[in-house]
């Protein structure tokens, strides 16, 4: 189970930082990350914002790339992603998610196709206003 906080209503330029809390799952042995939709879209083709191996090798999208920054406290079971210089294109419901690589080599590869993770969060709301 994922769970997740800290979405709400920011204006343009403001900063945000989501949490995503996992039980019963460690992030330590996880492809994970976090995904974004449009609001009233669910999951479905929803589109990777950064994504991470268990090693700290992150992929961003190139629309949040330099703006949004990923990290995961392997400790606290939790992974974070702190959002600086929001755009009124940001807004989104916010969704993080993970799966197991099934090898070593899977390990070393970053799936940014949303079908690839079975585990996700319940999402959250980020507005930004402009």
């Amino acid at each position: 189970q994922l769970v997740e906080s800290g979405g709400g209503l920011v204006e343009v330029g403001g900063s945000l930082r989501l949490s995503c809390k996992a039980a019963g799952f460690t992030f330590a042995d996880a492809v994970a990350g976090w995904f974004r939709q449009d609001p009233g879209k669910g999951r479905e083709g929803a589109s990777y914002v950064s994504l991470s191996t268990k090693d700290g090798i992150t992929n961003y999208s190139d629309s949040v790339k330099g703006r949004f920054t990923a990290s995961r406290d392997n400790a606290e079971n939790t992974m974070y992603l702190q959002m600086d210089s929001l755009k009124p294109e940001d807004t989104a419901v916010y969704y993080c998610a993970a799966y197991r690589p099934q090898s070593v080599m899977d390990s070393l590869v970053i799936d940014t196709n949303p079908d690839r993770y079975d585990l996700w969060g319940q999402g959250t709301q980020v507005t930004v206003s402009s």
